[in-house]
């Protein structure tokens, strides 16, 4: 029922739209235009306002299908229509092997239009077969690889859905990430004092020194199997006849745990404090919670449905936590129970990044039968 060559050629239309994370105008100006060429009413958020992207949200809903589905449940897909860098002039190559890439000098772009085009195709399935469904929203955010930054100031009341699914994991088709940590943003300020290197050091604080002994005695990496912490980046310094006096760390920590995670954070924080007290310095410790972790049971209905659905199409429909944030984690957190469906994509964030055509097939297959099984949720 899925047309593969209008799908695959949806795909590679999109993947050659330029929308670098904060670029997403041409890209979100097409995909309002699909959308209401479909059959949908389209929203744009007022989020770009706030997050400094070129566009905002989109919301497209499809109504449901006659008043004998009115009656069902409505629910939601979600997928996001930002890339990472470098995702300008995309040129996809379909190769011999099945695989779809780009010529090697950017990304390909299938985190995440591999869903978007499945979700598009899922639509002209559904209307040109006269298919039954309940209502169901086509979520397509804005800046997910920006920190989340589209969903995170997503307007919750154009959402009226009871359950939903990302289509943004990588993974196995088939598969289904049923957890993913929250993740906290640190900011780490370390206030030394400056003086001449080469005449009085001795009457000098480096920041520096200071900041690297903290991070000595701070645990990062792999904390336990759903915890982590890294320092990502270190800002400051100047000339080499100065000592130092400001230093900034930017650092983050994850955990399915709200309990681990305050456990990182106020260790880290502890190891700056040690270490600042020792030489007499100051620090500011900034953190904050960027989005909320989410875990499933195997039993609970939004996985059942999930599961159903990849075992009605010969798929595993295994389920796996993953370490990784995504609008999941978001939509979660809004209160609409969402788990996150692997594409099969594969090296995504590189310039080898590729995608089976075949799996972009069971991608669009998989979203068409939890259509048809959201029937049963009344």
């Amino acid at each position: 029922m899925i047309n593969r060559e209008r799908l695959i050629q949806q795909f590679l239309e999109l993947v050659q739209i330029d929308s670098e994370t904060k670029h997403e105008r041409e890209i979100a100006d097409f995909l309002k235009a699909k959308f209401t060429e479909l059959g949908l009413t389209v929203v744009e958020d007022d989020s770009a306002a706030r997050t400094g992207h070129a566009a905002g949200n989109l919301v497209a809903t499809l109504k449901p299908s006659d008043a004998s589905t009115s009656q069902v449940r409505p629910f939601l897909f979600t997928c996001h229509m930002d890339t990472v860098v470098p995702g300008k002039g995309i040129k996809p190559v379909v190769g011999d092997d099945g695989y779809i890439r780009s010529d090697g000098t950017t990304i390909l772009g299938s985190d995440d239009k591999a869903g978007v085009a499945a979700l598009l195709e899922v639509i002209q399935v559904l209307r040109e077969n006269n298919l039954p469904h309940g209502q169901i929203q086509f979520v397509i955010t804005a800046g997910e690889e920006s920190a989340l930054a589209g969903s995170r100031a997503m307007q919750p009341g154009l959402l009226d859905a009871q359950y939903g699914f990302a289509i943004d994991s990588n993974g196995e088709v088939g598969t289904i990430c049923i957890a993913a940590p929250t993740r906290a943003e640190i900011e780490i300020e370390i206030l030394g004092k400056s003086a001449h290197a080469g005449v009085n050091p001795e009457d000098g604080i480096s920041a520096i020194q200071v900041a690297g002994k903290a991070i000595a005695r701070m645990k990062l990496g792999r904390i336990d199997e759903t915890t982590t912490a890294n320092i990502g980046k270190f800002v400051g310094g100047g000339e080499t006849n100065i000592v130092p006096d400001h230093v900034v760390l930017y650092a983050e920590a994850r955990s399915t745990s709200l309990e681990k995670i305050n456990r990182q954070i106020e260790s880290m924080e502890e190891a700056v404090k040690a270490v600042c007290g020792e030489y007499g310095t100051r620090y500011e410790f900034r953190s904050n919670l960027a989005y909320p972790a989410f875990h499933f049971e195997e039993d609970e209905e939004v996985v059942v449905l999930a599961k159903k659905a990849a075992q009605r199409l010969g798929m595993s429909g295994h389920t796996f936590m993953s370490g990784g944030g995504s609008d999941a984690n978001v939509f979660n957190g809004l209160g609409i129970p969402t788990v996150n469906l692997a594409v099969g994509y594969e090296d995504i964030h590189t310039t080898a990044e590729r995608i089976k055509s075949e799996d972009l097939v069971k991608v669009a297959e998989y979203a068409l039968e939890i259509v048809n099984q959201s029937l049963s949720k009344k």
